[in-house]
């Protein structure tokens, strides 16, 4: 495999670091520590003596700087303050909310702990209208990024077609997917040039482009007594709006009910803010380069339970998205 793996840390060496970590906070924060899950980043549980718990993020080493991960924390202290429920960072001993612990020879990694949001996961398998839920909180987060005014400093992630799918993306190469043969490289590369001449007169005005969550599906939403929270903020950054339209059903773009999960969302979406019909028509452009990012994603994370998970399917399911979006220009969805 070409592609450079999410983190090279073992899930031993990554418990140690995170132990290592929590000595940094209040003896009141101390717990017992439990990976749940390995993906951009390691999270841990943390069960407190008193029966509450706590997530603690350790970063990969190469993706975000410090500065950009306290810009994170700043826009979710933001979002809080107009009543959206999000994850709060808790400080350490020494009053901070990102903490760098040093490996050795040059190596470190970033750390936060946060207060544990309660609520249940919805899945595929409910009642589509959670979608509409999604949708809306997405819209409420889109109107409060136009709105607010950054602090001095605010730096997050570009996500633009080029650090989505380019051969210097974020998430590494979609040539790297595994399974994906140099034979099927022709219509990827097709799909991405109509992609890039359709995001190029789309562009990026204020209205179309600007600080989103990016990976906003349903694994990173929490509903809890009729309240809707929001978690993992960690791809949080500039990009088109409607992307998190089409990362809304990232993975299963091509599961049969996606077009009417993509209409409940943008239902969701349309009660808070109004969409455009140009907003409308780029949303299957959205959802196709979401797809070839995510070919990009598996390729370099592909010793990931999430990436394992997905069958030996699926990336031929891509190629017949790729297939059905230039044979329509509309439609990248349901063609399984």
């Amino acid at each position: 495999m070409n592609a450079k793996q999410s983190d090279t840390l073992d899930n031993a060496s990554l418990q140690q670091l995170a132990a290592k970590a929590l000595t940094r906070y209040p003896d009141v924060l101390q717990g017992e520590l439990t990976l749940i899950c390995r993906s951009e980043n390691a999270t841990f549980v943390v069960k407190l003596a008193d029966g509450n718990r706590l997530a603690l993020r350790v970063h990969r080493d190469d993706y975000h700087q410090r500065n950009e991960i306290e810009s994170e924390l700043a826009w979710l202290d933001a979002l809080r303050e107009t009543g959206i429920q999000v994850p709060e960072a808790l400080v350490t001993q020494d009053g901070e909310r990102v903490q760098t612990l040093s490996l050795g020879e040059g190596a470190s990694r970033h750390v936060v702990l946060f207060k544990w949001i309660e609520g249940e996961m919805p899945t595929t398998e409910i009642d589509p209208r959670a979608f509409a839920q999604l949708g809306e909180v997405t819209a409420r987060l889109h109107q409060h990024s136009q709105r607010w005014q950054k602090p001095s400093g605010f730096k997050r992630i570009v996500w633009d077609h080029q650090t989505m799918t380019g051969e210097k993306g974020h998430w590494g190469r979609w040539q790297d997917a595994p399974g994906l043969q140099p034979k099927d490289h022709p219509i990827v590369e097709e799909t991405l040039r109509r992609v890039s001449r359709i995001l190029e007169k789309y562009g990026k005005s204020s209205q179309r482009y600007g600080l989103i969550h990016a990976d906003l599906r349903l694994t990173n939403l929490l509903l809890h007594k009729g309240e809707t929270r929001v978690i993992d903020f960690d791809d949080c950054g500039m990009g088109w709006y409607m992307h998190d339209a089409a990362a809304a059903i990232s993975f299963v773009e091509h599961h049969p009910r996606a077009s009417e999960w993509v209409e409940h969302w943008l239902a969701g979406y349309q009660r808070v803010c109004a969409l455009s019909e140009d907003c409308l028509a780029v949303i299957p452009t959205m959802i196709i380069q979401r797809r070839i990012q995510l070919l990009a994603w598996v390729g370099s994370h592909a010793t990931t339970e999430m990436a394992l998970s997905l069958g030996d399917n699926w990336v031929a399911d891509s190629l017949k998205l790729c297939q059905a979006y230039l044979a329509t220009e509309q439609c990248a969805l349901a063609v399984s």
